[in-house]
């Protein structure tokens, strides 16, 4: 996952304190005072400059970010902030290296009590320049702690997302069809664990995705983070299966569950993503209009529901022509 890698982002005070520490040791090695201060100035440049740009480089460039996950990142943190702070410490890390370059041209024209003056003084604007940059060191490591838990998903992936009122056997249904080879894990955007499991047909490996929190109740019922985190997965889904269940067993009517189906219906439709309505618990009830009615409990029909699932994604993945062709 993009963000997974990410390392810790360092304070100002931890930068400065290392790079000053390091380069006072540099400077006890050298026996020539001059040199010692040119050492000194190098290494906490050296130190100040490619750490903070090492905090830029190592996150993604979010104009190739796939848009599922560049859609979930915003969802948790504001991506034009985030993309303002790396910028303002990119400029540092040019700021300080420029800086040195300046000073090292001083300490090469004078006598080493002069030279130890411009060093210092040197330092100080450098440890002045991180110091500007603090809030956004703070920001981006705040974004890298949360960036790193969203889930581990596949945009290169036929995905099946489930949606539907809880308690209509959606997480069953998952569990059942990647004999529990699935993950479940709490995501920023949601309370409730968001399921993710895995199967195969014809060698080819499909997502299945159950999202609790997001898409088993109404749109107005959603806070900004969440509804975001469903504009997410528009990016992601190639088929949704919404499950319903006409026994009331899971204690919502029927009505409701049929107007959250066609809200989602209706979202979803809009991206040209197959929607599929699947009536589960169909031992106990069939009553109401579905595409496929299937019992998880009995195991009736799950695997038809599955086979018409993967016809409705339509998945073909690029395969290389064969020499002969």
């Amino acid at each position: 996952m993009i963000f997974e890698s990410l390392p810790t982002t360092p304070r100002s005070d931890e930068l400065i304190d290392k790079a000053f520490s390091r380069a006072a040791r540099t400077g006890r090695a050298k026996q020539n005072k001059l040199e010692a201060q040119q050492s000194m100035l190098q290494t906490a440049s050296n130190i100040l400059s490619d750490n903070l740009e090492n905090v830029v480089v190592e996150w993604p460039d979010f104009e190739l970010v796939d848009p599922f996950y560049y859609e979930l990142a915003d969802a948790i943190v504001d991506v034009d902030e985030l993309r303002q702070s790396l910028s303002e410490v990119m400029w540092a890390s040019r700021q300080i290296d420029t800086l040195a370059r300046e000073y090292q041209s001083k300490l090469r024209k004078t006598d080493a009590d002069t030279a130890r003056k411009h060093r210092k003084q040197a330092f100080a604007r450098m440890a002045s320049i991180v110091e500007e940059v603090e809030d956004d060191l703070l920001r981006l490591g705040e974004a890298r702690d949360a960036l790193k838990t969203l889930p581990d998903i596949r945009p290169d992936e036929p995905a099946l997302v489930v949606a539907g009122y809880p308690n209509v056997g959606k997480s069953s249904f998952v569990n059942d069809v990647t004999r529990a080879s699935n993950e479940i894990a709490r995501y920023p955007f949601t309370t409730k664990g968001v399921q993710i499991g895995h199967f195969e047909r014809e060698r080819i490996r499909y997502q299945i995705i159950d999202t609790p929190g997001l898409l088993d109740r109404p749109e107005e019922d959603r806070n900004d983070i969440e509804r975001q985190a469903v504009s997410a997965l528009e990016h992601l889904a190639d088929a949704v299966l919404f499950v319903v269940d006409a026994s009331g067993e899971c204690g919502y009517p029927i009505e409701s569950q049929l107007e959250l189906r066609d809200a989602v219906q209706t979202r979803f439709e809009q991206r040209d993503i197959p929607v599929l309505t699947v009536c589960n618990k169909s031992d106990r009830s069939t009553d109401v209009e579905a595409d496929l009615y299937m019992s998880v409990e009995t195991g009736e029909n799950v695997e038809e529901v599955l086979d018409a699932a993967v016809e409705a994604v339509g998945f073909e993945p690029d395969i290389p022509p064969s020499r002969n062709e």
